[in-house]
């Protein structure tokens, strides 16, 4: 399996967040004699050494699906002329050139192997992928994990979203697509989406993304609710849209709200710090 790097979480995370992510359009396969780890670079994942004929080679994928993306047709290296090591790890960067570029995951290979002299190794289609965890009871949707892969490892457009804070009658789930769809966003009078900007955007904003997590850093402060009340909250989620009944879901969270029904003269507030997102 195949793990986002620290960079590959920033870039994901602030394209949602903060400053859009733009994906280059070939990603290399690096083969790697020990494990990059999340905070490699094109300079420091234990790539193989630059001798022998060792060279990065272009890598495709398939479309995502079910948060996973996964290598498509074989990748074939130069013949060895020398030595390369024994490999154990892969890494995919965004640069050709050795020692160079931005590593955005890495994995291992269920088996080493040693090329030599006079061997042309391969790895075979489906042997690279990247998965994106789902976490229980909170995280992005699968909708959302689907085009930010697709966007980073297949140079596929995905716009920036906007990011509306909407409360939910009933939980949030992965597979949430729209809010129509799921029928879970709450009804009452007064109540409306708050959109949080993106980072240096203007209060509500979201602060700056570190280490794969940012976190709102104003307060997020819904109308006050009108008469009538409005229905039980028991969750948020995140929103591309304004309008109620509108949008695509993206993110969801169902532990950090404090169940309530919502009176009529009440504000309904999340405080500095209460909305934290990460991706891993």
């Amino acid at each position: 399996m195949g793990s986002l790097s620290n960079f590959g979480e920033n870039a994901l995370m602030n394209h949602v967040f903060g400053t859009a992510y733009t994906p280059v359009a070939t990603l290399y396969l690096a083969l790697a004699t020990g494990d990059p780890g999340e905070a490699a670079t094109g300079a420091s994942m234990s790539e193989c050494a630059n001798t022998g004929s060792y060279a990065r080679k272009a890598i495709t994928f398939a479309a995502a699906g079910s948060r996973k993306i996964s290598q498509t047709g074989a990748v074939t290296f130069t013949t060895a002329t020398g030595a390369w090591g024994v490999v154990t790890n892969w890494a995919i960067v965004d640069s050709i050139t050795y020692g160079a570029g931005n590593v955005l995951a890495y994995g291992a290979f269920v088996s080493s192997f040693s090329p030599v002299s006079g061997n042309t190794p391969s790895v075979a289609s489906g042997q690279v992928y990247v998965e994106i965890s789902a976490s229980s009871g909170e995280g992005f949707t699968t909708q959302l994990c689907n085009w930010l892969i697709d966007l980073m490892f297949r140079n596929q457009a995905y716009s920036q979203p906007a990011t509306y804070v909407a409360l939910l009658d009933s939980a949030g789930a992965d597979a949430d697509t729209t809010l129509t769809t799921a029928g879970k966003e709450i009804a009452g009078t007064g109540y409306a989406r708050v959109l949080v900007n993106k980072a240096a955007g203007g209060s509500p904003e979201w602060e700056d993304v570190s280490g794969g997590a940012c976190d709102n850093q104003h307060a997020v402060t819904f109308p006050t609710v009108g008469a009538g009340n409005w229905s039980a909250v028991v969750g948020m989620a995140l929103v591309d849209a304004a309008t109620l009944d509108t949008g695509n879901v993206l993110a969801y969270d169902n532990d950090q709200v404090v169940d309530q029904t919502p009176l009529a003269g009440d504000t309904v507030t999340f405080a500095i710090g209460a909305l934290d997102v990460s991706l891993s």
